[in-house]
């Protein structure tokens, strides 16, 4: 796994020493944003402008927060704009690689680099930190635009709509307080959620994250009951962000990081709602389960150090969901 120190790769796996057994994860490092005209966004400098073919985002197929970012790109119609490498799905010794001995990887495809971080050291020589996608990369002022995934979805949903001509808009004005509110509990619980339960080294840790990663779902089914997505009857920016993690619940976190009181087909609005948003228009197409299942078995020694990858459940994602 590691980390960057003053430009020096560490291999090192998270220190959860200090915060009594409880992951913490750490935030992203690079915060500028994509605009339509190039000002400065909520963050970051500005000099960003929305422009075909200046953009390339580095993505693991694994990584539930840079699917996310897959999904935007594939809804916003930004495919012909924006190109894509695809890592490994292994993440050993030196981090992200851009191995090409897996299906589905593409290695670096604008600078031929063997490493994610070779990137990171590209921006910023002497960063320090955790090498993580998604990556969303300048070509013209050769630089990290962001990794943050909550602010890459954003910056899809609106900045290139004068270029495609695609105005769906997945952040209404009037919800957005809302989505807002939805977010930082499915984070909190859910997304982080079972990444806290998964990576905690002590009892009481785990037994805290594990205990708010079913109180989330728990209240998510009862929220799906009376509403087809999220916030009504439109599909929002808060269902993009939960999908990545609920399409990985049964296959990863209910074995892999112990969050097995109840697995997702036993919560039927949450099951039909995940096949909706599956169907959705262009998403299946971003799903890839074998790096998935990959990804978490064999890269996470600490957890598996056999990296013995098991026979998943059978999961039909294609199956009628009955929520029209």
């Amino acid at each position: 796994m590691g980390r960057l120190v003053e430009g020096s790769w560490v291999d090192e796996w998270h220190d959860t020493g200090a915060s009594g057994g409880a992951f913490l994860r750490p935030p992203a490092a690079f915060r500028n944003w994509v605009t339509a005209d190039g000002r400065a966004g909520p963050t970051g400098e500005g000099g960003f402008r929305a422009e075909a073919g200046r953009y390339h985002l580095y993505v693991s197929y694994a990584c539930p927060w840079a699917h996310r970012t897959l999904i935007y790109r594939e809804l916003k119609g930004l495919e012909p704009l924006i190109g894509v490498s695809v890592v490994h799905p292994d993440m050993l010794a030196e981090g992200w690689t851009f191995g090409r001995d897996f299906p589905g990887t593409t290695g670096d495809r604008l600078h031929g680099v063997a490493f994610l971080r070779d990137l990171y050291l590209r921006a910023a020589p002497r960063a320090s930190g955790r090498v993580t996608v998604p990556v969303l990369w300048d070509r013209a002022r050769d630089t990290i635009v962001s990794n943050e995934s909550g602010e890459i979805i954003r910056m899809f949903n609106a900045a290139f709509d004068g270029i495609t001509g695609n105005r769906q808009d997945f952040l209404p004005a009037p919800l957005r307080a809302g989505i807002d509110g939805v977010n930082a509990r499915l984070y909190e619980g859910l997304n982080n959620g079972v990444y806290r339960a998964g990576f905690a080294t002590t009892q009481a840790a785990y037994d805290a994250a594990v205990a708010e990663v079913f109180a989330t779902l728990d209240w998510l089914e009862e929220r799906l009951l009376g509403r087809r997505y999220l916030m009504g009857a439109e599909v929002t920016e808060a269902d993009w962000r939960l999908l990545p993690t609920l399409l990985r619940f049964d296959p990863v976190y209910h074995l892999h990081f112990k969050c097995n009181r109840r697995r997702l087909i036993d919560y039927p609005s949450l099951w039909g709602y995940t096949r909706d948003l599956y169907q959705y228009p262009g998403v299946a197409a971003t799903v890839h389960l074998d790096h998935i299942v990959r990804h978490y078995h064999y890269s996470h020694a600490t957890i598996n150090p056999h990296r013995i990858i098991p026979a998943n459940p059978v999961l039909d994602f294609a199956a009628p969901h009955g929520r029209g």
